[in-house]
């Protein structure tokens, strides 16, 4: 059930990964990056808790957020 409702998200996060990503600057202040963070809290977490997960960390990478090493909890 939780890789029916995460599908569509992971479809969209690879999407990015494959056809935007590499056109763009690698900005992202983290590691992993934030689309692979994306994917790993879904797939570990599922949809809202993974979902949330993410939010989070996509927000907290800007200049005044963290930065370095950040695994999925």
């Amino acid at each position: 059930m939780k890789k029916i409702l995460i599908a569509p998200f992971v479809f969209l996060v690879r999407g990015y990964q494959l056809l935007i990503s590499p056109y763009l600057p690698s900005t992202c202040r983290y590691s992993p990056t934030c689309s692979q963070y994306t994917l790993e809290a879904l797939k570990k977490h599922g949809l809202f808790k993974g979902g949330w997960l993410s939010v989070k960390r996509i927000f907290s990478c800007n200049p005044w957020g963290g930065s370095g090493y950040d695994p999925v909890p």
